[in-house]
C-alpha cells in the first residue's frame, strides 16, 4: 500500500460493478479482508455514480451488467479519467472479446471462473503500474512518427487540424516504435513492454489491436504508413 503525507499506509479503494450477488459480495469480502475499501454496483449507472462520489484507485467491471454493460461503463470511464486502472471481468474468454476490451480502454481482462490469488495479483500489478506511472512522467511529452506528432500527457494525436483520441496503452504502443525506429520489434517486446505476458498471451490477439490503432491513425489502414507489419515477426516504424 502508497504511505499518505501523515506517514499511514493508505487505505485502497476500489470500485466493483458486478450484477451477480455472490460473486459481488464474495469480491468484496476479499478486498475487505486484504485492507481495500471496496464500493459496490450491480448496475452499470451505479457503477458510474460511485465513481464520481467515490473516486476510487481502480475498477472491476463485469462486462455482462444491466442497464449500462461493462464496456460502455469502461468507455464512459476512459472519458472521465485516462489512466485510472481497469480489470474487466466476463464468463466469455474469446481472443476477441479480449481485444475489444481492451479497445475500450480496459487495461486488464481476467476470465471467470478465477482463484482469489489471481484476482489480487492481478489488482496489486495494476495498482503498482499506476504508482509508476505518477511518479515517473514520460519523458517525452511529444513525439512524431510519420505526419503525426503524439502529444503523451493529452493522450492525443495530430495529424495537421485532425485530432485522434488515444489510450495510454495506444500511446505507449507508439512510443516503444518510436524509440526503436528503423528497427523491428518483436510481438514478444510488445506484449512485455506494454501488457506483460500474462495480460495477453496471444499473437493474434495482438495483431487484431494493432489493427484497430491503425484504423486511428493511418490514412489508409490498408496500406499502412506507420505501423508496418514484419510478417513472422513483429511491426516497425520507418524514419
Amino acid at each position: 500500500m502508497a504511505v499518505n503525507r501523515r506517514g499511514r499506509e493508505e487505505t485502497k479503494s476500489v470500485l466493483l460493478a458486478e450484477d451477480d450477488a455472490n460473486l459481488r459480495r464474495g469480491i468484496a469480502d476479499l478486498l475487505s479482508m486484504e485492507g481495500f475499501t471496496c464500493f459496490a454496483a450491480s448496475d452499470g449507472e451505479v457503477a458510474l455514480t460511485l465513481l464520481r462520489a467515490r473516486a476510487p484507485h481502480i475498477a472491476i467491471i463485469d462486462v455482462m451488467m444491466p442497464k449500462l454493460d461493462g464496456l460502455t461503463v469502461c468507455r464512459r470511464i476512459r472519458e472521465q479519467d485516462p489512466v485510472l486502472p481497469i480489470l474487466i471481468l466476463s464468463a466469455r474468454d474469446s481472443e476477441i472479446d479480449r481485444v475489444v476490451g481492451l479497445e475500450y480502454g480496459a487495461d486488464d481482462y481476467l476470465s471467470k471462473p478465477f482463484g482469489p490469488r489471481e484476482l489480487l495479483a492481478r489488482i496489486r500489478s495494476l495498482l503498482r503500474r499506476a504508482a509508476l506511472c505518477r511518479t515517473q512522467p514520460p519523458a517525452d511529452t511529444r513525439f512524431t512518427l510519420g505526419d503525426i506528432e503524439v502529444v503523451t500527457g493529452e493522450l492525443r494525436a495530430y495529424r495537421g487540424a485532425n485530432r485522434f483520441d488515444l489510450t495510454a496503452r495506444d500511446v505507449m504502443l507508439l512510443k516503444v516504435l518510436y524509440d526503436r525506429k528503423g528497427r523491428v520489434v518483436s510481438r514478444d517486446d510488445l506484449f512485455d513492454l506494454c501488457w506483460g505476458r500474462d495480460h495477453m498471451p496471444n499473437s493474434r490477439a495482438l495483431d487484431q489491436y494493432v489493427s484497430a490503432l491503425r484504423k486511428k491513425i493511418e490514412i489508409d489502414p490498408s496500406n499502412p504508413q506507420i505501423i508496418k507489419t514484419v510478417h513472422g515477426f513483429g511491426y516497425r516504424f520507418d524514419v
